[in-house]
Parts: C-alpha cells; sequence; structure tokens
C-alpha cells in the first residue's frame, strides 16, 4: 500500500509542476516574463509547495524511511493552501476577467481542480500519518499571511495584484475585508486537515 500511496503523489508531483512550467512556457512565447509577477499569484506557488512536498514524501516512502513530523506537517499545511485555491477558484473566479486562471486549459484544469482534488483525497483516505498536534495549527497560517502582506505592499506601491479583489482601487476597507474573509477561510480548511489527520481509512 505505501508504494501505490508513493507513485500516486509521483504523478501527482509531477503533473503540478508540468503545469506550472507549461504555462510559464506558454506565457513566456507570448509575452515577456516578469518573474516576481509570474510567481506572484497564490495558486502557482501552492501547487509549487504541493507538488515538491508529495514528491519529497513519495521519495522518503520508497527509500522506506520514516515521514519527519516536520514533513507530515508541511503535507497538512500544503493540503490546506491548494484546497483553498480550487474552492476559490471554482466559487469566485472562474470565467471572470483577470481571475487568476491561466491560458492552457489543460494546465488551468491540473491547478485549479485536479491538484485540489488529489490532495484532498490523498490526505483524507492515505492514513500515513499520525495527528498533526493543535499546538502547531497556528503555522498553517504563516506563509499566507506574508504572501497576503506582499501582495498589499506591492499593491500599493507599483499597482500590480494577482487577484481582482485584491486591488486597491476597491478601497482598502474592501481589501481588508477580503483579507480578512481569505485569513478565516485558511483557518477553517487549516482546521479541517487538522482534523482529518486523526482519521485514517487507507492505513499502509
Amino acid at each position: 500500500m505505501n508504494l501505490l500511496f508513493a507513485s500516486l503523489r509521483i504523478l501527482a508531483g509531477v503533473a503540478g509542476l508540468s503545469a506550472v512550467i507549461a504555462t510559464l512556457a506558454d506565457t513566456a512565447s507570448r509575452t515577456p516574463i516578469n518573474p516576481f509577477n509570474f510567481f506572484g499569484y497564490f495558486t502557482l506557488q501552492s501547487n509549487i509547495l504541493a507538488a515538491i512536498v508529495l514528491i519529497v514524501v513519495a521519495v522518503v516512502i520508497f527509500l522506506g524511511k520514516k515521514q519527519s513530523p516536520a514533513l507530515i506537517l508541511a503535507r497538512g499545511c500544503v493540503t490546506a493552501y491548494v484546497v483553498i485555491v480550487g474552492v476559490v477558484y471554482n466559487t469566485l473566479l472562474v470565467d471572470t476577467p483577470g481571475g487568476g486562471g491561466v491560458e492552457l486549459e489543460w494546465a488551468n484544469f491540473v491547478l485549479h481542480i485536479a491538484m485540489p482534488v488529489y490532495v484532498a483525497v490523498d490526505w483524507i483516505f492515505f492514513g500515513d500519518r499520525p495527528p498533526l498536534p493543535w499546538r502547531r495549527f497556528w503555522l498553517v497560517l504563516g506563509y499566507p499571511i506574508v504572501w497576503l502582506a506582499v501582495v498589499l505592499v506591492r499593491g500599493a506601491t507599483d499597482g500590480w495584484v494577482p487577484y481582482p479583489f485584491l486591488s486597491p482601487t476597491l478601497g482598502y476597507g474592501v481589501v481588508a475585508l477580503y483579507c480578512v474573509g481569505i485569513a478565516v477561510a485558511i483557518a477553517v480548511v487549516g482546521a479541517a486537515v487538522w482534523a482529518l489527520s486523526r482519521v485514517r481509512i487507507l492505513k499502509p
């Protein structure tokens, strides 16, 4: 069972990274790339992180070693991030101008649907992890808060924002409400991830 888990994670990780690389190549073929803008999207950052974590976990399993507490914590965090990407995109951003989707249809599907669904299924059903300690729960909020801070600074200085709902043209009161909403959503999804770490459906 462990080898099955590892193989699926390798496939998912490679698919995620392939979608990011293909999006980069496609974008570069049409316009000059500003890496700070291209990689400024939470979608791309969280998918890259999730893909790397999945591949590292798979390699650890193939080597016959145990996942460290830090690696399991990283799995929990990236699971929350990518699930949020899927929920936000498919409920708020899909089919909206500048909504954060990518031009390549298959890559857009991988980044916004396939990866969120896979990491959720992986976390819920593949029980090769101990329960995450609640005293570490606050860590799930660290990266998104830093990302939001950087986006707000950029929006106030050079005017670039990755998603339309974070644009300062809406007014900082509205943007602040969206930021609070994002933080609450991540906290809720993170809490679900932490709680589900106590469920083990398919054991190794």
